[in-house]
């Protein structure tokens, strides 16, 4: 990747600190064990992409942030951060992004307590300042969210997705929050309805070709954030292996599935899977079909006109697609 996220964040450094300062104090609380919980969480922080999509695609509009601005980028980071909580404690997961998770810190009663917490404070955060229009954008981002979940659990016991059934679940999984992200940094600007679903759908293309990537990881080799292979083990059909499935005869198709229906994290089978696809030609597609999003993206973002902001979401775009993790 020639550019870092640090570089592509300068231009809102300054924003971004008070964004820090902000968030780090509405999760202050008086309840001694929940304030450690809550310095955990936001000491062990991501990438922060979410807010950087808010405060670059605000800035398309208004060059001067709001206050409302950094209320939504922080209503996104306390609904999402929740979410993340309940997942971990949904998967049994120990870790997240390389440190021990909330239920492995505090067991699952707790982990369950601190999402609902969090999720309350995003509500009132919105209710106390009318911010209506940021709330429905993020609550139905949260509603979209679970349902793709689900939905991929559900075809995850019959391994029957569809190419359509996969961008259904990417759509909802991932997708909406970033297109969240972008429609509330519309919608804080002040912009209009028409304006708002426009840069809801460049976010929802952004996010789906970050998954995309996000899904090539796992036939790499590149030193990435999750062990090569861990969908297949994990029986998730991702558009890869979609592709491959759909291209081959009958009897391939039907040994291919069997291993990863029954591949019980053997290593070997997994392999099997991954050599596939890759001979199938799986992999080149699927790099087309994120290359075709990420042109989609910038099409819609160029329909703005050139400024810093526009060449720091063009750098973010390309980020997520060239990254290696």
């Amino acid at each position: 990747m020639s550019i870092s996220l640090n570089e592509i964040q300068a231009p809102i450094a300054p924003e971004m600190q008070q964004f820090e300062k902000k968030f780090r104090a509405s999760m202050k609380t008086r309840v001694l064990l929940l304030d450690r919980i809550m310095s955990y969480i936001v000491k062990r922080k991501g990438k922060q992409m979410r807010p950087m999509f808010v405060f670059f695609t605000a800035k398309l509009f208004n060059e001067s942030i709001a206050e409302a601005t950094y209320r939504g980028a922080a209503l996104i980071e306390l609904l999402h951060t929740a979410t993340l909580v309940h997942d971990d404690v949904v998967d049994d997961a120990n870790y997240r992004r390389g440190f021990f998770s909330v239920n492995a810190l505090w067991k699952n009663k707790i982990a369950v307590l601190v999402g609902d917490y969090l999720l309350s404070k995003g509500l009132l955060l919105s209710l106390q300042n009318d911010d209506y229009e940021l709330l429905k954008i993020v609550s139905n981002a949260v509603k979209e969210m679970s349902e793709g979940e689900l939905l991929q659990i559900e075809k995850a016991r019959r391994l029957d997705i569809t190419e359509e059934v996969y961008f259904d679940i990417i759509r909802q999984k991932t997708a909406s929050l970033i297109a969240s992200c972008c429609a509330v940094g519309a919608a804080s600007a002040g912009a209009c309805k028409e304006e708002i679903e426009k840069a809801r759908l460049f976010g929802e293309k952004v996010g789906i070709a970050f998954q995309i990537k996000d899904d090539l990881f796992d036939y790499g080799t590149a030193e990435i954030g999750k062990p090569v292979g861990i969908d297949i083990k994990e029986k998730k059909m991702t558009l890869p292996l979609i592709h491959a499935l759909r291209e081959a005869d009958w009897l391939t198709k039907r040994r291919v599935i069997y291993n990863v229906k029954n591949n019980n994290g053997d290593n070997k089978r997994v392999q099997q899977v991954i050599d596939f696809v890759k001979q199938s030609g799986g992999i080149q597609y699927t790099i087309e079909v994120m290359n075709r999003y990420h042109a989609e993206a910038l099409e819609i973002l160029h329909t703005y006109p050139e400024s810093p902001s526009r060449r720091s979401l063009e750098q973010l775009i390309a980020y997520t697609i060239e990254r290696e993790k």
